[in-house]
């Protein structure tokens, strides 16, 4: 807990700044400015512009885009940021490739019979392989339990076992080990109980079967578990989006990817000897070991590719220490929406104005904030408006994978991904609370403002790892990813709960995701000055934010800190 106490010490003692907007209005002349700079009005009139018809929904590759880049960076250029790109522009070229299925076959052998798989009904698939066809032929069928290698865990599902070539089964969701002091509850201390780790996502147990060498990969839907219905999967028979990547390096990816309904799982366990039920509970335990299921898999995806070149937006805010400016706090929040859907009747057109033109807008006057602080922060600044979060967080992976600053000099990555606009909370919520230094930042901000900090009140649906923030912590760079609480200033208890309820249910990813007359900034306000004040923070602090012990992400963070010659404070 050392380093929880220096960095708080830090954070409390810069050159005796004060810790909130509000303490600094009559005496701090660093951080009024930038509170005063932050306005309701600016924050509309860029979600009015971006979420308008005329950008057509931002979609990446599209018309949309091209608009959006312009007016971010004009708006930037207006600041008065320097371009963030080092080779003197406002973007990052992005590459993806575009790819839908036109035909998907897949059968099962076992012994002298088929189990044939029926697409959308009873699996979903894709290749991700950027090629036009792949083939997995006669491929061994292995159930590998929860595909969970966690090392801080004490947990392997392959123990060894070489499924190199083979098509590997999997439950989707974390290992559910009961509590050894209540089985009702699952144990804390394992995948963090009822919390989603990071191994629970279905981006991971692909990529855990790519780097095992597995041929095919199916992943064995359950609504509850996995949080949605297979109606969301079959969402799937629709155009992907991925990098672009070079033939060799795409190859190492699992060339299937795929979805069993439950009932058809079951039926092909059944098939080869085996109880769907019995097996998964015996998946739960760390002496669970790979089951051969003494069938063969035959599976086929052919695809339609298509280039599409799609950019990143960058500012930068150049740090006043000479020694210092060479390392970055970077603030991100996705710019593309869903596009338009001609298909449709009516309104064809995703505006995407609380998802996510209001975090865009946010991003611009907090880069607005920080040109009003002077001297500016001793570290630089980075405003990064990514592409393609609704395809996978590509925008931000590619960033992550190709920074345009070594990620070992980025202190931390602080996320906005739909504002707050109901009003003023008594709460933050900050998503993966507990794992970073930079809680203790955003607790003592929050306590300036008379409000707490709380963690996300659905952990198992996973919400830390499905931002852009998470590209960045896949990399070992600690991030935030805070926002608007649930607790209402003047509200019913359950006014929160009900607000997100009905944005998910009315306009979530829905064409009436529009600007809205009732909209109330004040809560964001709040919520925009906090965050500006813990990047300042982290930009003048004496020290790199930390990963806390036992976190999944620490190892990846020392490693790459101590293969850098990177000098540090």
């Amino acid at each position: 807990m050392r380093s929880r106490t220096r960095w708080l010490v830090g954070f409390t003692a810069l050159a005796g700044l004060p810790l909130s907007f509000s303490a600094a209005s009559g005496a701090e002349p660093a951080l009024k400015p930038a509170a005063d700079a932050v306005n309701a009005d600016s924050l509309l009139g860029h979600i009015k512009v971006l979420a308008s018809d005329a950008f057509e929904g931002r979609a990446p590759g599209t018309e949309g885009e091209t608009k959006t880049v312009d007016y971010l960076t004009g708006e930037f250029r207006k600041i008065g940021l320097k371009p963030g790109n080092p080779d003197g522009t406002y973007v990052q070229d992005v590459p993806l490739v575009g790819f839908q299925a036109t035909s998907v076959t897949g059968s099962l052998a076992v012994g002298d019979k088929t189990i044939g798989l029926k697409f959308l009904d009873e699996w979903v698939a894709v290749s991700r392989r950027q090629a036009e066809r792949v083939d997995v032929t006669n491929s061994d069928v292995v159930f590998v339990g929860y595909g969970v290698v966690a090392p801080e865990y004490g947990w392997d599902d392959f123990k060894g076992v070489d499924v190199r070539g083979k098509t590997v089964v999997m439950l989707i969701n974390d290992p559910p080990v009961p509590d050894p002091k209540d089985p009702t509850k699952l144990d804390p201390n394992v995948f963090k109980g009822r919390a989603m780790t990071y191994y629970g996502r279905w981006t991971y147990k692909y990529e855990i079967a790519s780097e095992k060498g597995a041929a095919a990969a199916l992943i064995v839907h359950e609504t509850e578990p996995a949080g949605y219905p297979f109606e969301v999967v079959q969402g799937w028979a629709h155009e992907n989006f991925d990098i672009a990547t070079p033939g060799q390096q795409a190859a190492s990816r699992v060339a299937v990817e795929g979805w069993l309904t439950l009932d058809k799982a079951k039926a092909v366990l059944a098939a080869s000897g085996q109880d769907f039920d019995a097996l998964k509970k015996a998946a739960a335990g760390r002496d669970f070991r790979p089951v051969a299921l003494g069938s063969r898999a035959n599976l086929s995806v052919t695809n339609k590719l298509r280039e599409v070149r799609s950019r990143n937006v960058v500012a930068k805010l150049e740090g006043s220490d000479p020694k210092l400016r060479s390392e970055y706090v970077v603030y991100t929040a996705h710019w593309d929406h869903l596009g338009r859907d001609t298909s449709l009747k009516g309104d064809q057109i995703f505006n995407g104005a609380a998802d996510n033109a209001s975090g865009v807008a946010a991003l611009l006057e907090l880069a607005r904030a920080f040109t009003k602080v002077s001297p500016p922060p001793r570290r630089s600044m980075l405003f990064l408006a990514v592409t393609a979060e609704e395809k996978g967080l590509l925008g931000a992976k590619y960033y992550a994978s190709h920074p345009l600053y070594p990620l070992e000099s980025t202190l931390a990555d602080i996320n906005m991904d739909v504002i707050n606009l109901w009003g003023k909370t008594r709460d933050v919520v900050s998503l993966g609370l507990g794992q970073t230094t930079l809680d203790d930042l955003v607790a003592a901000s929050a306590k300036e403002q008379g409000r707490t900090v709380v963690p996300d009140a659905e952990p198992e649906k996973g919400l830390f790892y499905r931002s852009d923030h998470f590209e960045f912590v896949k990399q070992g760079v600690p991030a935030l990813n805070a926002r608007g609480g649930v607790d209402y200033v003047g509200k019913p208890a359950d006014y929160g709960r009900k607000k997100r309820a009905e944005y998910t249910q009315n306009d979530y990813h829905k064409v009436t995701d529009e600007v809205k007359p009732d909209w109330d900034f004040s809560g964001a306000l709040e919520d925009l000055r906090l965050l500006t004040e813990v990047g300042y923070a982290v930009a003048q602090g004496d020290r790199f934010p930390e990963w806390l012990p036992g976190t999944q992400f620490r190892a990846k963070r020392e490693a790459s800190l101590s293969a850098s010659k990177t000098t540090r404070p």
